[in-house]
Protein backbone atom coordinates (compact mmCIF):
# COMPACT_ATOMS: atom_id res chain seq x y z
CA UNK A 1 0.00 0.00 0.00
CA UNK A 2 1.44 3.40 -0.96
CA UNK A 3 1.65 6.10 1.67
CA UNK A 4 -0.31 9.35 1.28
CA UNK A 5 1.66 12.20 -0.27
CA UNK A 6 0.62 15.05 2.06
CA UNK A 7 2.88 15.93 4.96
CA UNK A 8 1.88 15.37 8.58
CA UNK A 9 2.93 18.11 11.02
CA UNK A 10 3.16 17.12 14.68
CA UNK A 11 3.54 20.13 16.96
CA UNK A 12 5.82 19.83 19.98
CA UNK A 13 4.70 22.33 22.61
CA UNK A 14 6.52 23.66 25.64
CA UNK A 15 8.91 26.56 26.19
CA UNK A 16 10.57 26.14 22.77
CA UNK A 17 7.90 24.75 20.43
CA UNK A 18 8.81 23.18 17.11
CA UNK A 19 7.35 20.91 14.45
CA UNK A 20 8.10 17.31 13.55
CA UNK A 21 7.15 16.84 9.90
CA UNK A 22 6.51 13.35 8.49
CA UNK A 23 6.27 12.89 4.74
CA UNK A 24 8.26 12.48 1.54
CA UNK A 25 10.70 14.89 -0.12
CA UNK A 26 10.93 17.36 2.74
CA UNK A 27 14.29 19.07 2.15
CA UNK A 28 12.58 22.14 0.69
CA UNK A 29 11.17 22.90 4.12
CA UNK A 30 14.61 23.57 5.64
CA UNK A 31 14.96 27.30 4.81
CA UNK A 32 11.54 27.98 6.27
CA UNK A 33 12.52 26.31 9.54
CA UNK A 34 15.96 27.94 9.78
CA UNK A 35 14.72 31.43 8.91
CA UNK A 36 16.35 34.37 7.17
CA UNK A 37 18.49 35.58 10.09
CA UNK A 38 20.86 32.62 9.71
CA UNK A 39 23.95 33.26 7.56
CA UNK A 40 25.96 30.05 8.03
CA UNK A 41 24.80 26.47 8.37
CA UNK A 42 27.03 23.59 9.43
CA UNK A 43 25.80 20.32 7.97
CA UNK A 44 26.95 17.42 10.14
CA UNK A 45 26.38 14.18 8.27
CA UNK A 46 27.30 10.53 8.55
CA UNK A 47 30.27 10.02 6.26
CA UNK A 48 28.85 7.06 4.33
CA UNK A 49 25.63 8.81 3.30
CA UNK A 50 27.15 10.20 0.12
CA UNK A 51 24.49 11.21 -2.39
CA UNK A 52 21.72 10.75 0.18
CA UNK A 53 22.74 14.05 1.78
CA UNK A 54 22.95 15.95 -1.53
CA UNK A 55 19.29 17.12 -1.72
CA UNK A 56 19.54 18.55 1.78
CA UNK A 57 22.78 20.37 1.03
CA UNK A 58 21.36 21.63 -2.28
CA UNK A 59 18.35 23.07 -0.47
CA UNK A 60 20.69 25.00 1.84
CA UNK A 61 23.41 26.34 -0.46
CA UNK A 62 20.92 28.57 -2.27
CA UNK A 63 20.25 30.46 0.96
CA UNK A 64 23.26 30.08 3.29
CA UNK A 65 27.01 29.64 3.50
CA UNK A 66 27.29 25.90 4.10
CA UNK A 67 30.06 24.16 6.03
CA UNK A 68 29.88 20.38 5.45
CA UNK A 69 31.39 18.24 8.20
CA UNK A 70 31.55 14.48 7.65
CA UNK A 71 31.38 12.31 10.77
CA UNK A 72 32.43 8.75 11.56
CA UNK A 73 29.68 6.18 11.25
CA UNK A 74 27.54 5.01 14.14
CA UNK A 75 28.61 5.24 17.75
CA UNK A 76 32.17 6.10 16.70
CA UNK A 77 30.89 9.63 16.07
CA UNK A 78 29.74 10.07 19.65
CA UNK A 79 33.07 10.88 21.29
CA UNK A 80 34.66 13.95 22.84
CA UNK A 81 37.42 14.15 20.16
CA UNK A 82 34.85 14.20 17.34
CA UNK A 83 32.84 16.91 19.13
CA UNK A 84 36.03 18.91 19.66
CA UNK A 85 36.89 18.68 15.95
CA UNK A 86 33.46 20.09 15.14
CA UNK A 87 33.89 22.96 17.60
CA UNK A 88 37.23 23.83 16.05
CA UNK A 89 35.69 23.84 12.56
CA UNK A 90 32.85 26.11 13.70
CA UNK A 91 35.35 28.47 15.29
CA UNK A 92 37.54 28.64 12.19
CA UNK A 93 34.47 29.36 10.04
CA UNK A 94 33.34 32.16 12.36
CA UNK A 95 30.02 30.66 13.45
CA UNK A 96 28.01 32.99 15.68
CA UNK A 97 24.95 32.49 17.85
CA UNK A 98 22.71 33.48 14.95
CA UNK A 99 24.00 30.59 12.80
CA UNK A 100 22.76 27.01 12.82
CA UNK A 101 23.52 23.30 12.61
CA UNK A 102 21.70 20.73 10.48
CA UNK A 103 22.26 17.03 11.12
CA UNK A 104 21.76 14.34 8.48
CA UNK A 105 22.08 10.75 9.61
CA UNK A 106 21.06 8.20 12.18
CA UNK A 107 20.68 8.53 15.93
CA UNK A 108 24.40 8.78 16.58
CA UNK A 109 24.61 11.74 14.19
CA UNK A 110 21.65 13.57 15.73
CA UNK A 111 22.98 12.90 19.24
CA UNK A 112 26.46 14.21 18.41
CA UNK A 113 25.25 17.08 16.21
CA UNK A 114 22.70 18.12 18.81
CA UNK A 115 25.38 18.16 21.48
CA UNK A 116 27.68 20.26 19.30
CA UNK A 117 24.84 22.73 18.71
CA UNK A 118 23.93 22.78 22.41
CA UNK A 119 27.48 23.49 23.52
CA UNK A 120 28.68 25.89 20.79
CA UNK A 121 28.35 29.41 22.23
CA UNK A 122 25.99 27.87 24.81
CA UNK A 123 23.46 26.95 22.19
CA UNK A 124 22.68 27.53 18.50
CA UNK A 125 19.73 26.40 16.40
CA UNK A 126 19.71 22.82 15.16
CA UNK A 127 17.43 21.01 12.71
CA UNK A 128 17.53 17.24 12.47
CA UNK A 129 17.04 15.31 9.23
CA UNK A 130 17.11 11.68 10.42
CA UNK A 131 17.91 9.04 7.82
CA UNK A 132 17.04 5.91 9.83
CA UNK A 133 13.76 4.73 11.30
CA UNK A 134 15.39 4.58 14.73
CA UNK A 135 16.43 8.23 14.59
CA UNK A 136 13.02 9.35 13.32
CA UNK A 137 11.07 7.84 16.19
CA UNK A 138 13.65 8.22 18.94
CA UNK A 139 16.91 10.18 18.85
CA UNK A 140 15.87 13.17 16.72
CA UNK A 141 12.79 14.08 18.78
CA UNK A 142 12.81 15.35 22.34
CA UNK A 143 15.92 17.45 22.79
CA UNK A 144 18.27 14.88 24.33
CA UNK A 145 21.83 15.10 23.03
CA UNK A 146 24.92 13.23 24.12
CA UNK A 147 28.21 11.48 23.61
CA UNK A 148 29.63 8.27 25.03
CA UNK A 149 32.55 7.75 27.39
CA UNK A 150 34.53 4.68 28.32
CA UNK A 151 32.22 4.26 31.30
CA UNK A 152 29.02 4.05 29.30
CA UNK A 153 26.61 5.37 26.71
CA UNK A 154 25.23 8.94 26.65
CA UNK A 155 26.79 9.84 30.00
CA UNK A 156 27.77 13.32 28.77
CA UNK A 157 25.16 15.51 27.13
CA UNK A 158 22.64 18.31 27.33
CA UNK A 159 18.98 19.02 26.75
CA UNK A 160 18.69 21.13 23.60
CA UNK A 161 15.44 21.14 21.67
CA UNK A 162 15.70 21.37 17.89
CA UNK A 163 14.14 24.09 15.78
CA UNK A 164 12.50 21.32 13.76
CA UNK A 165 12.71 17.68 12.70
CA UNK A 166 12.11 16.46 9.15
CA UNK A 167 11.19 12.77 9.02
CA UNK A 168 11.56 12.28 5.27
CA UNK A 169 10.43 8.71 4.70
CA UNK A 170 11.99 8.75 1.21
CA UNK A 171 15.40 8.65 2.91
CA UNK A 172 14.54 5.15 4.15
CA UNK A 173 14.39 3.70 0.63
CA UNK A 174 18.06 2.71 0.66
CA UNK A 175 18.13 1.74 4.34
CA UNK A 176 19.18 -1.91 4.75
CA UNK A 177 16.29 -4.10 5.82
CA UNK A 178 18.04 -5.08 9.06
CA UNK A 179 18.33 -1.39 10.01
CA UNK A 180 14.64 -0.80 9.34
CA UNK A 181 13.78 -3.82 11.47
CA UNK A 182 16.05 -2.59 14.26
CA UNK A 183 14.19 0.74 14.28
CA UNK A 184 10.95 -1.13 14.89
CA UNK A 185 12.31 -2.02 18.35
CA UNK A 186 11.68 1.54 19.51
CA UNK A 187 8.31 1.62 17.75
CA UNK A 188 7.05 -1.56 19.42
CA UNK A 189 8.32 -0.26 22.78
CA UNK A 190 5.97 2.71 22.38
CA UNK A 191 3.12 0.27 21.83
CA UNK A 192 3.67 -1.43 25.15
CA UNK A 193 4.14 1.68 27.28
CA UNK A 194 1.63 4.08 25.72
CA UNK A 195 -0.17 3.18 22.46
CA UNK A 196 -1.37 -0.44 22.13
CA UNK A 197 -2.74 0.37 18.66
CA UNK A 198 0.88 0.06 17.50
CA UNK A 199 0.89 -3.56 18.64
CA UNK A 200 -2.43 -4.25 16.93
CA UNK A 201 -1.13 -2.78 13.67
CA UNK A 202 2.04 -4.88 13.78
CA UNK A 203 0.11 -8.05 14.59
CA UNK A 204 -2.28 -7.69 11.64
CA UNK A 205 0.30 -6.56 9.08
CA UNK A 206 2.51 -8.85 7.01
CA UNK A 207 6.01 -7.84 8.19
CA UNK A 208 7.20 -7.80 4.57
CA UNK A 209 4.64 -5.06 3.87
CA UNK A 210 6.28 -2.68 6.35
CA UNK A 211 8.40 -0.82 3.82
CA UNK A 212 9.64 2.75 3.39
CA UNK A 213 6.73 3.72 1.14
CA UNK A 214 3.93 1.86 2.94
CA UNK A 215 1.02 3.46 4.74
CA UNK A 216 1.64 1.01 7.58
CA UNK A 217 5.16 2.26 8.25
CA UNK A 218 4.02 5.86 8.06
CA UNK A 219 1.30 5.23 10.63
CA UNK A 220 3.80 3.48 12.90
CA UNK A 221 6.20 6.42 12.63
CA UNK A 222 3.50 8.99 13.33
CA UNK A 223 2.15 7.06 16.31
CA UNK A 224 5.60 6.54 17.82
CA UNK A 225 6.50 10.21 17.35
CA UNK A 226 3.25 11.28 19.02
CA UNK A 227 4.00 9.01 21.99
CA UNK A 228 7.39 10.63 22.42
CA UNK A 229 6.04 14.15 21.93
CA UNK A 230 3.33 13.65 24.55
CA UNK A 231 5.87 12.38 27.08
CA UNK A 232 8.53 14.99 26.35
CA UNK A 233 6.16 17.95 26.60
CA UNK A 234 5.11 16.76 30.07
CA UNK A 235 8.66 16.05 31.28
CA UNK A 236 11.39 17.53 29.10
CA UNK A 237 14.28 17.06 31.54
CA UNK A 238 13.28 13.68 32.95
CA UNK A 239 12.45 15.00 36.42
CA UNK A 240 9.25 12.99 36.73
CA UNK A 241 5.76 13.13 35.32
CA UNK A 242 2.49 14.15 36.91
CA UNK A 243 0.00 11.95 38.75
CA UNK A 244 2.54 9.23 39.57
CA UNK A 245 3.45 8.66 35.90
CA UNK A 246 7.16 7.87 35.35
CA UNK A 247 7.36 10.83 32.98
CA UNK A 248 10.13 10.81 30.41
CA UNK A 249 11.66 7.73 32.03
CA UNK A 250 8.88 5.72 30.39
CA UNK A 251 10.81 6.06 27.12
CA UNK A 252 13.59 4.04 28.75
CA UNK A 253 11.48 0.88 28.75
CA UNK A 254 13.94 -1.92 28.00
CA UNK A 255 16.89 0.49 27.87
CA UNK A 256 18.74 -0.35 31.07
CA UNK A 257 19.69 -3.81 29.85
CA UNK A 258 19.84 -2.57 26.25
CA UNK A 259 22.59 -0.06 27.00
CA UNK A 260 24.50 -2.71 28.96
CA UNK A 261 24.27 -5.07 25.98
CA UNK A 262 25.48 -2.36 23.61
CA UNK A 263 28.43 -1.47 25.80
CA UNK A 264 29.56 -5.04 26.53
CA UNK A 265 29.24 -5.96 22.84
CA UNK A 266 31.27 -2.89 21.84
CA UNK A 267 28.13 -1.63 20.07
CA UNK A 268 28.02 -4.52 17.62
CA UNK A 269 24.40 -5.14 18.66
CA UNK A 270 22.13 -2.51 17.10
CA UNK A 271 20.31 -0.24 19.52
CA UNK A 272 16.83 -1.31 18.42
CA UNK A 273 17.81 -4.97 18.68
CA UNK A 274 19.14 -4.40 22.20
CA UNK A 275 15.94 -2.56 23.14
CA UNK A 276 13.87 -5.52 21.94
CA UNK A 277 15.87 -7.87 24.18
CA UNK A 278 15.63 -5.36 27.02
CA UNK A 279 11.84 -5.14 26.69
CA UNK A 280 11.51 -8.90 27.07
CA UNK A 281 13.86 -8.72 30.05
CA UNK A 282 11.81 -6.13 31.95
CA UNK A 283 8.61 -7.98 31.08
CA UNK A 284 10.08 -11.09 32.71
CA UNK A 285 11.25 -8.96 35.65
CA UNK A 286 7.74 -7.55 36.15
CA UNK A 287 6.29 -11.06 35.97
CA UNK A 288 8.72 -12.23 38.65
CA UNK A 289 7.60 -9.29 40.79
CA UNK A 290 4.03 -10.52 40.37
CA UNK A 291 2.70 -7.50 38.48
CA UNK A 292 2.60 -8.63 34.83
CA UNK A 293 0.50 -11.56 33.58
CA UNK A 294 2.43 -14.29 31.71
CA UNK A 295 0.31 -13.68 28.61
CA UNK A 296 1.69 -10.17 28.23
CA UNK A 297 5.24 -11.45 28.63
CA UNK A 298 4.62 -13.81 25.74
CA UNK A 299 3.05 -11.00 23.72
CA UNK A 300 6.35 -9.15 24.01
CA UNK A 301 8.15 -12.10 22.46
CA UNK A 302 5.51 -12.65 19.79
CA UNK A 303 5.26 -9.05 18.55
CA UNK A 304 9.01 -8.41 18.55
CA UNK A 305 9.93 -11.70 16.87
CA UNK A 306 7.14 -11.19 14.30
CA UNK A 307 8.99 -8.24 12.80
CA UNK A 308 12.34 -10.03 12.99
CA UNK A 309 13.76 -8.64 16.25
CA UNK A 310 15.73 -10.79 18.73
CA UNK A 311 14.12 -11.85 22.00
CA UNK A 312 16.95 -14.00 23.40
CA UNK A 313 20.51 -13.22 24.46
CA UNK A 314 23.42 -14.95 26.17
CA UNK A 315 26.52 -13.37 24.65
CA UNK A 316 27.60 -11.85 27.98
CA UNK A 317 27.48 -13.12 31.54
CA UNK A 318 24.99 -11.74 34.02
CA UNK A 319 27.90 -10.35 36.05
CA UNK A 320 29.18 -8.33 33.06
CA UNK A 321 25.76 -6.92 32.28
CA UNK A 322 24.91 -6.24 35.92
CA UNK A 323 28.11 -4.20 36.30
CA UNK A 324 27.28 -2.23 33.16
CA UNK A 325 23.72 -1.57 34.33
CA UNK A 326 25.02 -0.10 37.58
CA UNK A 327 26.65 2.81 35.72
CA UNK A 328 23.59 3.46 33.58
CA UNK A 329 22.45 7.07 33.85
CA UNK A 330 19.03 5.96 35.13
CA UNK A 331 20.50 4.38 38.28
CA UNK A 332 20.18 6.23 41.58
CA UNK A 333 23.23 5.65 43.75
CA UNK A 334 23.71 1.90 43.99
CA UNK A 335 20.04 1.23 43.23
CA UNK A 336 18.96 0.04 39.80
CA UNK A 337 15.72 1.46 38.40
CA UNK A 338 13.67 -0.15 35.66
CA UNK A 339 10.60 1.01 33.81
CA UNK A 340 8.09 -1.87 33.89
CA UNK A 341 4.42 -2.17 32.95
CA UNK A 342 1.58 -3.67 34.96
CA UNK A 343 -0.61 -3.75 31.85
CA UNK A 344 -0.57 -2.26 28.38
CA UNK A 345 0.03 1.52 28.62
CA UNK A 346 0.37 1.25 32.41
CA UNK A 347 4.04 1.97 33.17
CA UNK A 348 5.72 2.47 36.51
CA UNK A 349 9.17 2.46 38.07
CA UNK A 350 10.54 -0.69 39.71
CA UNK A 351 13.37 0.44 41.95
CA UNK A 352 15.88 -1.87 43.56
CA UNK A 353 14.62 -5.28 42.40
CA UNK A 354 16.09 -8.35 44.09
CA UNK A 355 19.28 -9.66 42.52
CA UNK A 356 17.73 -13.13 42.37
CA UNK A 357 14.96 -11.71 40.16
CA UNK A 358 17.49 -9.89 37.98
CA UNK A 359 19.37 -13.15 37.47
CA UNK A 360 16.25 -15.18 36.82
CA UNK A 361 14.96 -12.66 34.27
CA UNK A 362 18.27 -12.84 32.42
CA UNK A 363 18.27 -16.63 32.52
CA UNK A 364 14.87 -16.55 30.81
CA UNK A 365 16.51 -14.87 27.81
CA UNK A 366 18.71 -17.85 27.06
CA UNK A 367 18.10 -19.22 23.56
CA UNK A 368 18.60 -22.69 25.04
CA UNK A 369 15.45 -22.22 27.08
Amino acid sequence: MTAPTSDTVIRVGGASPYDVVVGHGLSGRLPGILGDTVERVAVLYAGTLGALADPVVDALVEHYDVLALGLPDGERAKTAPVAADCWEALGEAGFTRSDAVVTIGGGATTDLGGFVAASWLRGVRVVHVPTTLLAMVDAAVGGKTGINTGAGKNLVGAFHEPAGVLCDLSLLESLPREELVAGLGEVVKCGFVADPAILDLVERTDPAAITWDSAELRELVERAVRVKVDVVVDDLRETGGSGGHPGREVLNYGHTLAHAIERTSDYTVRHGEAVAIGCVYVAELAALAGSLPPGLVERHRAVLSRVGLPTTYDAASFEELHAAMKVDKKARGSQLRFVVIDDLAAPRILAGPREDDLRAAYASLSPRG
